[in-house]
């Protein structure tokens, strides 16, 4: 994400400075095969990739890696010249906001049209630890959600953000029973890291129980705010925006927060559950009861995507504190749960 600035023509260095001999015709690279046609102007027609047009577009042009970088610095965007040395090798590409600036600018600095080199880049090169993933398999919706077109149609209306471009590093559900045996509050925190650049939002999906009247209201957002909200109170669904403190650059991590208001229902609450579309490093559910309204029965329940019948159970201690929780390092795609009974 990013506006484009007006162009400044201080910037346009192509050619010899003034009272400097011209430059002799560069050749071109052994390895880039000659272009069918004369470029116009004197600009090098792209024969390869990336590197191998902006490597000919900076033989044509005469200026040295320097004072590229120091017309670069003039307008804000620093790259070193180790940097500019590995995109015209090949050795890295741009990836991250500012460098995506500097390749615009590299354009009009060295005479070529509006993304000749832009529309060059292929998607981000995997690396570092957060790299495996952006090609880790997710679930499409109609797979975590099977059956429930309305929340399709509200992803659809928010341009929902492909599911991948953020790990989620850790997830902490905190589910509250009040004394009359009704869920009343979730407090939600996320741990998240880009594996592209510039993602700034996220869509998050909260349903209430089928006995209760109205939605979930998300509120409390902390380091993020709430963006555009969608409900469907016929179906007891929330979908809601956060839009994270600030756009995340490839491999940046952020945390932010947010409570869910739950509806009251006529019928006691007797399960919380979460869905995963992506894979989570670490998920932790923990449901407090209120001290008067302790279960005699409680469990943990995994289930496939999808799938209606557990896959796995086991007995859970509710501690003095009123709590159970459950801890899934590692979380794959499908659903994990707390279920109670009060006899």
């Amino acid at each position: 994400m990013g506006s484009q600035n007006p162009q400044d023509a201080r910037l346009r260095l192509v050619g010899p400075r003034p009272g400097a001999p011209a430059p002799a015709a560069a050749p071109v690279p052994p390895a880039v095969p000659a272009p069918a046609a004369a470029p116009a102007a004197g600009r090098p027609a792209p024969a390869g990739g990336f590197a191998d047009a902006l490597n000919l577009a900076i033989e044509a042009s005469g200026l040295s890696l320097d004072r590229i970088r120091a017309a670069l610095a003039q307008r804000g965007v620093r790259v070193s010249v180790t940097t500019l040395s590995y995109w015209r090798r090949g050795r890295s590409q741009p990836e991250r906001a500012s460098s995506l600036r500097a390749v615009h600018l590299l354009e009009e600095l060295l005479g070529l049209p509006h993304s000749t080199l832009s529309a060059l880049l292929g998607p981000p090169r995997p690396r570092g630890r957060w790299a495996a993933a952006a090609t880790t398999a997710h679930l499409r919706l109609e797979d975590i959600w099977p059956g429930e077109q309305k929340i399709a149609d509200v992803f659809a209306e928010l341009d929902a953000p492909p599911a991948g471009e953020l790990e989620r590093l850790s997830i902490h559900d905190s589910y509250y029973v009040d004394a009359e045996r009704r869920g009343n509050l979730l407090r939600m925190r996320q741990v998240v890291r880009a594996t592209v650049g510039g993602v700034a939002r996220c869509l998050v999906v909260h349903m209430a129980d089928e006995e209760a009247s109205g939605c979930p209201e998300i509120t409390a957002v902390r380091h993020g705010r709430l963006g555009r909200v969608r409900r469907r109170p016929e179906a007891g669904l929330v979908v809601g925006e956060i839009m994270l403190d600030r756009p995340l650059a490839l491999g940046d991590s952020t945390v932010f927060e947010y409570e869910v208001e739950i509806p009251s229902g006529g019928a006691p609450t007797m399960e919380y559950s979460r869905r995963f579309a992506v894979p989570v490093r670490e998920y932790v559910l923990q449901v407090h009861f209120d001290p008067a309204a302790v279960p005699a029965h409680c469990e943990r329940y995994d289930r496939a995507p999808g799938a209606e019948v557990d896959r796995r159970r086991e007995q859970l201690w509710i501690g003095a504190s009123a709590s159970a929780h459950v801890l899934a390092p590692d979380q794959q795609p499908g659903l994990v749960g707390i279920r109670w009974e009060w006899e």
